[in-house]
Protein backbone atom coordinates (compact mmCIF):
# COMPACT_ATOMS: atom_id res chain seq x y z
CA UNK A 1 0.00 0.00 0.00
CA UNK A 2 1.28 3.72 -1.08
CA UNK A 3 2.06 5.61 2.18
CA UNK A 4 1.74 9.06 0.14
CA UNK A 5 -1.76 8.42 -0.68
CA UNK A 6 -3.93 10.93 0.74
CA UNK A 7 -7.07 10.64 3.60
CA UNK A 8 -10.11 12.32 2.58
CA UNK A 9 -11.80 14.01 5.05
CA UNK A 10 -14.21 13.05 6.69
CA UNK A 11 -16.26 16.18 6.44
CA UNK A 12 -16.04 15.73 2.71
CA UNK A 13 -17.15 12.48 2.51
CA UNK A 14 -20.17 13.61 4.56
CA UNK A 15 -20.94 16.50 2.10
CA UNK A 16 -20.81 14.14 -1.15
CA UNK A 17 -22.98 12.00 0.46
CA UNK A 18 -25.97 13.87 2.19
CA UNK A 19 -25.78 16.41 -0.67
CA UNK A 20 -26.33 13.69 -2.93
CA UNK A 21 -29.84 12.93 -1.33
CA UNK A 22 -30.60 16.51 -0.83
CA UNK A 23 -29.83 17.41 -4.43
CA UNK A 24 -32.63 14.66 -5.17
CA UNK A 25 -35.14 16.20 -3.08
CA UNK A 26 -33.86 19.90 -4.33
CA UNK A 27 -34.93 18.69 -8.22
CA UNK A 28 -38.02 17.98 -6.84
CA UNK A 29 -38.75 20.99 -4.83
CA UNK A 30 -37.50 22.82 -8.13
CA UNK A 31 -40.19 21.43 -10.17
CA UNK A 32 -42.61 22.40 -7.54
CA UNK A 33 -41.84 25.82 -7.76
CA UNK A 34 -41.93 27.17 -10.87
CA UNK A 35 -42.13 30.97 -9.14
CA UNK A 36 -38.95 30.59 -7.59
CA UNK A 37 -37.11 33.56 -9.29
CA UNK A 38 -39.83 36.04 -8.73
CA UNK A 39 -39.42 35.85 -4.60
CA UNK A 40 -36.43 38.38 -4.68
CA UNK A 41 -38.85 40.77 -6.51
CA UNK A 42 -41.20 41.35 -3.39
CA UNK A 43 -38.87 43.09 -1.19
CA UNK A 44 -42.20 45.30 0.12
CA UNK A 45 -43.07 41.87 1.94
CA UNK A 46 -42.05 41.11 5.27
CA UNK A 47 -41.41 37.63 6.52
CA UNK A 48 -44.13 37.26 9.62
CA UNK A 49 -46.45 34.74 11.00
CA UNK A 50 -47.95 33.01 7.57
CA UNK A 51 -51.43 34.26 8.91
CA UNK A 52 -54.57 35.82 6.57
CA UNK A 53 -54.91 38.20 9.89
CA UNK A 54 -51.23 38.62 11.18
CA UNK A 55 -50.77 41.96 9.34
CA UNK A 56 -47.87 44.22 9.66
CA UNK A 57 -47.77 48.12 9.66
CA UNK A 58 -45.54 48.23 5.90
CA UNK A 59 -43.03 50.54 6.56
CA UNK A 60 -41.02 49.90 3.97
CA UNK A 61 -38.11 48.14 2.72
CA UNK A 62 -36.27 46.21 5.55
CA UNK A 63 -33.07 46.92 4.35
CA UNK A 64 -33.53 50.40 4.40
CA UNK A 65 -34.38 50.50 7.91
CA UNK A 66 -32.41 51.87 10.82
CA UNK A 67 -31.98 48.95 13.60
CA UNK A 68 -34.30 50.49 16.11
CA UNK A 69 -36.87 50.16 13.24
CA UNK A 70 -36.40 46.61 13.00
CA UNK A 71 -36.70 45.89 16.91
CA UNK A 72 -40.24 47.88 16.21
CA UNK A 73 -41.35 45.81 13.42
CA UNK A 74 -40.11 42.33 15.35
CA UNK A 75 -41.62 43.52 18.24
CA UNK A 76 -44.99 43.97 16.41
CA UNK A 77 -44.88 40.66 14.55
CA UNK A 78 -43.98 38.90 18.10
CA UNK A 79 -47.06 40.63 19.19
CA UNK A 80 -49.13 39.21 16.76
CA UNK A 81 -48.01 35.92 17.34
CA UNK A 82 -48.55 36.15 20.76
CA UNK A 83 -52.18 37.26 20.28
CA UNK A 84 -53.12 35.22 18.08
CA UNK A 85 -51.35 32.21 19.30
CA UNK A 86 -50.70 29.91 15.63
CA UNK A 87 -50.33 26.04 15.85
CA UNK A 88 -46.89 24.75 15.12
CA UNK A 89 -45.55 27.84 15.59
CA UNK A 90 -41.40 27.99 14.68
CA UNK A 91 -39.21 31.14 15.03
CA UNK A 92 -36.28 32.04 13.21
CA UNK A 93 -33.80 33.87 15.46
CA UNK A 94 -30.12 34.99 13.31
CA UNK A 95 -28.81 37.75 10.59
CA UNK A 96 -29.67 38.46 6.98
CA UNK A 97 -29.12 34.51 5.89
CA UNK A 98 -32.41 33.97 8.24
CA UNK A 99 -34.06 37.35 7.09
CA UNK A 100 -34.06 36.92 3.35
CA UNK A 101 -35.48 33.15 3.67
CA UNK A 102 -38.23 32.92 1.12
CA UNK A 103 -41.90 32.92 3.14
CA UNK A 104 -42.92 30.54 -0.06
CA UNK A 105 -40.26 28.03 0.48
CA UNK A 106 -40.00 27.69 4.39
CA UNK A 107 -42.16 24.44 5.14
CA UNK A 108 -45.73 24.55 5.22
CA UNK A 109 -46.48 22.31 7.88
CA UNK A 110 -46.16 24.67 10.06
CA UNK A 111 -46.12 28.60 11.18
CA UNK A 112 -43.42 30.80 11.10
CA UNK A 113 -42.38 33.60 12.57
CA UNK A 114 -39.27 35.55 11.44
CA UNK A 115 -36.83 37.45 13.75
CA UNK A 116 -34.02 37.90 12.05
CA UNK A 117 -32.18 41.48 11.51
CA UNK A 118 -29.50 42.01 8.80
CA UNK A 119 -26.15 42.28 10.03
CA UNK A 120 -26.96 40.86 13.76
CA UNK A 121 -24.45 39.78 15.70
CA UNK A 122 -24.69 37.14 18.36
CA UNK A 123 -24.99 39.97 21.13
CA UNK A 124 -27.17 42.14 19.53
CA UNK A 125 -29.36 39.11 19.15
CA UNK A 126 -29.02 37.88 22.55
CA UNK A 127 -30.43 41.33 23.98
CA UNK A 128 -33.32 41.10 22.00
CA UNK A 129 -34.64 37.48 22.71
CA UNK A 130 -36.93 39.28 25.03
CA UNK A 131 -39.14 40.70 21.85
CA UNK A 132 -40.65 37.19 21.45
CA UNK A 133 -40.92 35.72 25.22
CA UNK A 134 -44.63 35.81 25.22
CA UNK A 135 -44.69 33.53 21.67
CA UNK A 136 -45.50 29.88 21.97
CA UNK A 137 -43.38 28.25 19.67
CA UNK A 138 -42.88 24.48 19.15
CA UNK A 139 -39.15 25.05 18.10
CA UNK A 140 -36.96 27.97 17.69
CA UNK A 141 -34.03 28.00 15.14
CA UNK A 142 -31.03 29.84 15.87
CA UNK A 143 -28.16 30.73 13.27
CA UNK A 144 -25.61 33.41 14.05
CA UNK A 145 -22.04 34.09 14.07
CA UNK A 146 -20.77 34.85 10.69
CA UNK A 147 -21.25 38.90 11.24
CA UNK A 148 -19.36 38.37 14.48
CA UNK A 149 -16.82 37.11 12.60
CA UNK A 150 -16.56 39.58 9.58
CA UNK A 151 -16.33 42.20 12.81
CA UNK A 152 -13.26 40.55 14.47
CA UNK A 153 -15.12 38.99 17.49
CA UNK A 154 -13.08 36.36 18.77
CA UNK A 155 -14.53 32.53 19.35
CA UNK A 156 -14.74 32.74 22.92
CA UNK A 157 -16.82 35.90 22.59
CA UNK A 158 -19.20 33.98 19.74
CA UNK A 159 -19.45 30.93 22.13
CA UNK A 160 -20.03 32.73 25.14
CA UNK A 161 -22.75 34.32 23.33
CA UNK A 162 -24.09 31.54 22.25
CA UNK A 163 -23.55 29.48 25.74
CA UNK A 164 -26.15 32.79 26.81
CA UNK A 165 -28.94 32.86 23.99
CA UNK A 166 -29.18 29.21 24.71
CA UNK A 167 -29.34 29.26 28.55
CA UNK A 168 -32.10 32.34 28.04
CA UNK A 169 -34.27 30.20 25.55
CA UNK A 170 -33.99 27.12 27.87
CA UNK A 171 -35.38 29.53 30.43
CA UNK A 172 -38.33 31.79 28.76
CA UNK A 173 -39.36 28.26 26.45
CA UNK A 174 -38.86 25.37 28.69
CA UNK A 175 -41.76 23.73 26.61
CA UNK A 176 -39.85 24.43 23.10
CA UNK A 177 -37.61 22.88 21.33
CA UNK A 178 -34.77 24.90 20.67
CA UNK A 179 -32.42 24.12 17.55
CA UNK A 180 -28.57 25.52 16.86
CA UNK A 181 -27.88 25.69 13.12
CA UNK A 182 -24.19 26.15 12.20
CA UNK A 183 -22.23 28.97 10.77
CA UNK A 184 -22.07 28.35 7.01
CA UNK A 185 -18.80 28.18 4.74
CA UNK A 186 -18.40 31.54 2.83
CA UNK A 187 -17.00 31.61 -1.27
CA UNK A 188 -13.41 32.41 -0.36
CA UNK A 189 -12.20 33.94 -3.29
CA UNK A 190 -14.79 33.49 -5.79
CA UNK A 191 -16.90 35.87 -3.29
CA UNK A 192 -18.11 39.19 -4.58
CA UNK A 193 -19.82 40.63 -1.79
CA UNK A 194 -18.51 44.43 -0.59
CA UNK A 195 -17.02 42.92 2.47
CA UNK A 196 -15.18 40.30 0.24
CA UNK A 197 -11.43 41.52 1.96
CA UNK A 198 -13.34 40.48 5.39
CA UNK A 199 -14.59 37.16 4.20
CA UNK A 200 -10.78 36.39 2.95
CA UNK A 201 -9.29 37.13 6.56
CA UNK A 202 -11.69 34.12 7.87
CA UNK A 203 -10.61 30.54 6.90
CA UNK A 204 -13.51 28.33 6.52
CA UNK A 205 -11.60 25.80 8.58
CA UNK A 206 -12.12 28.00 11.55
CA UNK A 207 -15.50 28.16 11.10
CA UNK A 208 -15.92 24.45 10.96
CA UNK A 209 -13.85 24.12 14.20
CA UNK A 210 -16.25 26.56 15.54
CA UNK A 211 -19.24 24.77 14.44
CA UNK A 212 -17.27 21.67 16.36
CA UNK A 213 -17.58 23.45 19.57
CA UNK A 214 -20.99 24.88 18.83
CA UNK A 215 -21.72 21.29 18.37
CA UNK A 216 -20.60 20.27 21.69
CA UNK A 217 -21.81 22.96 23.65
CA UNK A 218 -25.43 22.10 22.34
CA UNK A 219 -25.16 18.59 23.38
CA UNK A 220 -24.10 19.73 27.15
CA UNK A 221 -27.10 22.25 27.28
CA UNK A 222 -29.34 19.42 25.95
CA UNK A 223 -30.58 21.06 23.11
CA UNK A 224 -30.44 20.05 19.11
CA UNK A 225 -27.98 20.83 16.98
CA UNK A 226 -28.25 20.96 13.04
CA UNK A 227 -25.44 20.75 10.65
CA UNK A 228 -25.78 22.54 7.47
CA UNK A 229 -22.17 23.23 6.67
CA UNK A 230 -21.73 20.38 5.05
CA UNK A 231 -24.84 20.57 2.36
CA UNK A 232 -23.75 24.21 1.47
CA UNK A 233 -19.94 22.91 1.46
CA UNK A 234 -17.78 22.17 -2.23
CA UNK A 235 -14.77 19.82 -1.88
CA UNK A 236 -12.96 22.58 -0.92
CA UNK A 237 -14.99 23.17 2.01
CA UNK A 238 -16.07 26.77 0.20
CA UNK A 239 -19.60 27.94 0.16
CA UNK A 240 -21.02 26.12 -3.60
CA UNK A 241 -21.25 28.96 -5.93
CA UNK A 242 -24.79 27.95 -6.95
CA UNK A 243 -26.16 28.28 -3.65
CA UNK A 244 -24.99 31.45 -3.19
CA UNK A 245 -25.56 34.86 -4.94
CA UNK A 246 -22.10 37.05 -3.29
CA UNK A 247 -20.09 34.36 -1.74
CA UNK A 248 -21.86 35.45 1.90
CA UNK A 249 -25.77 35.25 1.19
CA UNK A 250 -27.40 32.64 -0.44
CA UNK A 251 -29.31 32.04 -3.68
CA UNK A 252 -32.70 30.44 -4.68
CA UNK A 253 -31.08 27.37 -4.64
CA UNK A 254 -29.15 27.66 -1.85
CA UNK A 255 -32.69 27.99 0.40
CA UNK A 256 -34.09 25.53 -0.99
CA UNK A 257 -31.15 23.11 0.08
CA UNK A 258 -32.16 25.09 3.66
CA UNK A 259 -35.50 24.47 3.17
CA UNK A 260 -35.19 20.46 2.69
CA UNK A 261 -32.87 20.21 5.88
CA UNK A 262 -35.48 21.91 7.98
CA UNK A 263 -38.36 19.64 6.33
CA UNK A 264 -36.11 16.42 7.01
CA UNK A 265 -35.12 17.70 10.54
CA UNK A 266 -38.98 18.18 11.27
CA UNK A 267 -39.61 14.73 9.82
CA UNK A 268 -37.42 13.18 11.59
CA UNK A 269 -38.51 14.44 14.76
CA UNK A 270 -41.91 13.38 14.39
CA UNK A 271 -41.32 9.93 13.48
CA UNK A 272 -38.89 9.77 16.26
CA UNK A 273 -41.82 11.04 18.82
CA UNK A 274 -43.93 8.65 17.41
CA UNK A 275 -41.84 5.81 18.49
Amino acid sequence: MSTSAKIFPVWAFFSLLTNGILMLAVILLIWQRQRLTAFYSNTASLAQVSQPQAVVPELGPRHKLSYKQWLEILQQEAKVAAQNRPQHLSILAGDSLSLWFPAELLPEDRNWLNQAISGEISEGLLKRLSLFDSTQPEVIFVMIGINDLIRGISDEVILDNQRQIISYLRRMHPNTQIVVQSILPHGAESATWEGREKLLAISNSRIRQLNQQLQGITARRGVKYLDLYPLFANQQGNLRRDFTTDGLHLSPAGYIVWRTALQMYSNKELSSRKN
